[in-house]
């Protein structure tokens, strides 16, 4: 039986994701369902050009090189999906380029307009709205039609991972979701008629919710999806219940991609005890779904994963 080539970016190399990506590409249970191959510096003698524990251009460029010609390679059905090993923010900006993470950068190499970050867990899963803005802009940023693009994307996207009928959740912005205008007008004003709209599209979808209590719901199976506003509102939840067994997910490409619920760890890299658990779990994901969709990147089972 073949198994499909799987992309993993080492990530920023001055930070662990060279490490983890060595380490998950290893893995008995990564080597079953799939071929790895790294893209990136990874090797002791590759990592020699970048420091380690700081931020760096030269690692931003290597790292947003590494994410490119992934990207190329499976856009070109050359590989089944990809993961991505974290990237540092700082290091991108430092290096001159304009995105703030992977998921902007995807949408553009892949020519799409829109994406939405999911995190998924088997307790709890999570869109995001908004994501990587200051917490000011959140309510500027919550229109009707971005809402609905994240709605419509999720409902259509679910179905891939087991959901045939999902039922979405959307959260408030303001504390009580509002309370009827008291807390907030963003809830009443913008977020109910949209949730409403998608409804009457036949999507099954509701809210606004409290936040505070939605994600209890949620993890105990009332909801398949719940859509945050913002990021910390979606991930604080995700990471108490699933952290290191979280994989973030971008919906909406026309490549699988799957990447870590955590960043760079510069405190720890090249100490040789970084924990590769999320990037293994990201990596039985990205061939889960890429065994779902028609993926061009097989390949027979060789001796060495890896690059």
């Amino acid at each position: 039986m073949s198994l499909p080539l799987i992309a993993i970016t080492a990530g920023d190399p001055s930070g662990i994701g060279p490490e983890i990506a060595v380490k998950a590409a290893s893995d008995a249970r990564v080597v079953a369902v799939c071929r790895p191959v790294i893209y990136g510096p990874h090797t002791a003698e590759a990592l020699e050009a970048f420091p380690a524990g700081r931020v760096d251009a030269s690692s931003g460029r290597a790292a947003h090189a590494a994410i490119v010609a992934a990207t190329n390679d499976a856009m070109a059905g050359k590989m089944a999906a990809i993961v991505t090993a974290p990237i540092n923010k700082a290091a991108f900006a430092a290096a001159g380029f304009p995105w703030r993470g992977h998921t902007d950068l995807l949408a553009e190499l892949c020519g799409v307009p829109d994406v939405v970050m999911m995190f998924w867990s088997e307790p709890l899963r999570v869109v995001l709205a908004t994501v990587h803005i200051p917490l000011a802009e959140v309510p500027g940023a919550l229109t009707h039609d971005r809402l609905m693009t994240v709605i419509e994307l999720t409902a259509r996207e679910m179905p891939g991972f087991g959901y045939a009928a999902p039922r979405l959740a959307v959260a408030g912005v303001n504390p009580h979701a509002g309370e009827d205008g008291l807390l907030g007008r963003e809830d009443g004003d913008v977020i109910r008629p949209v949730v409403a709209e998608a409804r009457a599209r036949g999507i099954d979808v509701k809210g606004p919710f409290p936040a505070d209590t939605l994600f209890v719901r949620a993890s105990k199976g009332e909801f398949d999806v719940v859509v945050a506003a913002y990021h910390d509102q979606g991930l604080i939840p995700v990471k108490l219940i699933a952290f290191g067994r979280a994989v973030n997910v971008t919906l909406g490409l026309p490549i699988v991609r799957t990447s870590v619920d955590h960043g760079t760890a510069f405190d720890i890299a090249r100490k040789g005890i970084a924990d590769e658990g999320s990037l293994v779990e990201a990596i039985l994901l990205a061939a889960k779904l890429a065994s779902t969709r028609r993926a061009p990147g097989q390949h027979q089972p060789s001796s060495s994963p890896g690059r």
